[in-house]
């Protein structure tokens, strides 16, 4: 037996028996219920209700409304009817409070109006009857005490409808409760698994990250005071403002702030500002809503809700688009986050640790970046020296890296040869930690003795496009010269290998010059 063909005699006005009706319902019930429950997003699922609903309901107008909380009020998602003339069109809000889904909301119950034309119980009853309507029921879509929304059944009839009908309105309502909760099941199944996919990756490059942490080493005054820095705002709720040269380490410090942190048990998940396009920035950070833009076929979450209750590292700062800066602001100054195409924001506890290697003052001053952000990002700014203002690191560095790759490389070198250490500390370092490291890496590559030699064509020449910038002045110069002779000297001043005489001064002219410049042999040294 065809379901489609028997179904169109499910009314009151059917002539079939009242047990071949049963059968037909139940038939007809089991057809659309499969149909339903193969549904796995909720736009399929409108879709197949639409298609299916008038196979099953023979009445003049059938539809399904879901409660929409900020309008407070019913939003129609699923509409099909006969009728020439429809006021209640798809997608319209119908108010709560004095509509009959509201009553039907509220109490969980069904509502009959059996003759519209004389009573109009509710403000949606006029429109009804403008549409020629004559009857309307209110059935709560229900699973357990929660309500999923209200199937409304309409006819041109009036009366109190057929029991056996009602019965199965009842029944056809319970099907598409089941339908409607097993498709926002699934949805949120696939929610959640993009979500720990997606932090999958966030804890895997953590890790990875945490395990260079280690390169967070030295001996220097410059480098103690950033670390010390670091612990002092690790435990506090306080944004971080990290600046520094290419290759200083900026993400290590975010990572061993979020590290140290009461935050450290979840993700802190990095954002570089500078690799996505100015238009999906913001898709990143905010997330965005199903269909707010072309190819959003799923809503995402953005970067600050996956970092809810851990960190938010946003690498290169200075390179962030004017637009999606205000809406930044908005976040770090109320904690909310507002989706693309989405109604209502989404609160978040996120702790912001940003970084750049730009003159962000300079680009306030020049209008590319809002003032009102940066004294918002700047509350605990921690600058990171450049390499070449810490030689006395540049052994202890070397040495670590050389560990590292003699592991990584399967390499027995024990260590590096003193005219390369002194090579290493004359030498600038344009790309800084960064660039030392893989010069230590390029060396053992392509060496195979027990003791590292790095000559100057695995070095490079300080007169390549790469040199870092000249100092500013001759005082800096000076300053950095001295610094250097005491750390290839291991800071003996007197002698004939002692740093005066590799410095043509007198050893008392060179003491003057260390307290001028506040320099004082690290510890251990």
């Amino acid at each position: 037996m065809d379901v489609g063909s028997v179904i169109q005699f499910t009314s009151s006005e059917s002539v079939e028996k009242p047990m071949d009706r049963i059968e037909i319902n139940y038939r007809a019930l089991l057809a659309v219920t499969v149909v339903l429950n193969s549904q796995r997003d909720m736009h399929s699922l409108w879709e197949a209700i639409t298609a299916e609903i008038t196979k099953v309901i023979p009445w003049a107008r059938a539809s399904v409304t879901q409660y929409d909380r900020e309008a407070d009020g019913f939003r129609f998602h699923v509409m099909a009817t006969t009728m020439a003339q429809v006021v209640l069109q798809r997608d319209a809000i119908v108010p709560r409070i004095g509509s009959g889904m509201g009553w039907a909301y509220d109490q969980k119950t069904l509502h009959i109006r059996p003759d519209l034309t004389r009573h109009q119980v509710f403000l949606e009853d006029q429109w009804y009857v403008q549409e020629g309507l004559g009857r309307m029921i209110n059935l709560p879509l229900l699973i357990g005490d929660r309500c999923l929304g209200i199937l409304n059944i309409g006819s041109i009839e009036s009366g109190a409808p057929d029991p056996g009908d009602l019965e199965f309105l009842t029944q056809v309502a319970m099907q598409i409760a089941y339908a409607i909760d097993h498709v926002q099941a699934y949805e949120q199944i696939d929610r959640l698994r993009d979500q720990l996919a997606k932090e999958n990756v966030y804890l895997t490059e953590e890790l990875k990250l945490t395990k260079n942490i280690d390169s967070l080493v030295g001996k220097s005054l410059a480098f103690r005071h950033v670390i010390g820095l670091a612990h002092d705002v690790a435990p506090t709720p306080s944004t971080v403002f990290i600046t520094g040269e290419t290759g200083t380490g900026k993400e290590l410090i975010a990572q061993a702030i979020h590290d140290w942190s009461p935050r450290h048990s979840k993700p802190m998940v990095r954002v570089n500002c500078a690799a996505f396009p100015a238009g999906l920035v913001e898709s990143e950070l905010f997330g965005h809503e199903r269909g707010a833009f072309t190819g959003a076929d799923h809503a995402r979450e953005g970067r600050f809700e996956l970092a809810h209750g851990g960190s938010l590292f946003l690498d290169e700062i200075g390179e962030m688009p004017l637009e999606t800066q205000a809406k930044l602001l908005r976040v770090l100054q109320d904690g909310m986050v507002d989706r693309l195409g989405g109604k209502q924001p989404v609160r978040v506890d996120v702790r912001v640790i940003a970084a750049t290697n730009s003159d962000l003052p300079a680009a306030v001053k020049d209008g590319a970046f809002r003032a009102d952000l940066f004294y918002r990002l700047n509350v605990f700014p921690i600058g990171l020296p450049p390499l070449r203002n810490r030689p006395e690191d540049i052994p202890i560095l070397a040495r670590h890296f050389l560990q590292q790759y003699c592991v990584k490389l399967r390499r027995s070198c024990k260590d590096i040869d003193q005219e390369s250490l002194e090579r290493l500390i004359r030498y600038t370092w344009p790309g800084n930690v960064r660039e030392l490291e893989n010069v230590i890496e390029r060396a053992m590559i392509l060496s195979h003795e027990p003791v590292l030699r790095i000559d100057e064509h695995i070095l490079g020449s300080q007169d390549s496009a790469f040199t870092a910038s000249p100092p500013a002045d001759l005082k800096d110069l000076e300053q950095r010269h001295i610094l250097q002779t005491l750390t290839l000297t291991n800071w003996h001043i007197e002698g004939p290998d002692g740093a005066a005489v590799r410095l043509g001064i007198a050893p008392s002219t060179l003491r003057s010059r260390m307290k001028q410049f506040g320099m004082k042999r690290p510890p251990s040294s």
